[in-house]
Order: structure tokens, then sequence, then C-alpha cells
């Protein structure tokens, strides 16, 4: 999973570097820019906050899964332990 978040980080990190830079060469006034600026910032920082929430979501569920595989193994090993 390092991979996808490597990835989650770069591609956030390259919108809000595109995003600014399209920001900064637009003919506004320097007020109207850092207005700009700050509410794509915002959008950002709220997009970036949503996708950790999407994968903390993911993981918890996954070893949520894998709990109770190990649960039904333990419980199949301890029934043949047993004798009949």
């Amino acid at each position: 999973m390092k991979s996808s978040s490597s990835f989650l980080i770069g591609l956030i990190s390259g919108a809000a570097i595109g995003a600014a830079l399209g920001i900064l060469y637009a003919p506004d006034k320097g007020e109207v820019t850092r207005k700009k600026i700050t509410k794509k910032a915002e959008d950002l920082k709220d997009e970036f906050y949503e996708k950790m929430d999407e994968m903390k979501d993911y993981f918890n569920e996954s070893i949520g899964h894998v709990k109770e595989k190990v649960d039904d193994i333990k419980e199949k090993m301890n029934k043949k332990e047993k004798p009949a």
C-alpha cells in the first residue's frame, strides 16, 4: 500500500502546484490571487482528508476481514483438536 499512498501524495502535490501556478499566472489583482490560492488550498486540504478517511476505512475493513478469517481458522483448529 506504500506505493498507493506515495501516488496519492504525488497526485495531490502535483494538483496543488499546478493550481498555484495557474492562479499565479492569471492576470488578477494580488488580493484576488491570494483569495484564489487560499480557496484552492482549502479545497485540496479537504480532498486530502477525504482520501485519508477513505484509506482508513479501507484498512479497517481489510483488518476486520483478516480477523474474521483468523477466528474461523482458530475455530476449525480447535474442533480438530477435540476428540469427537
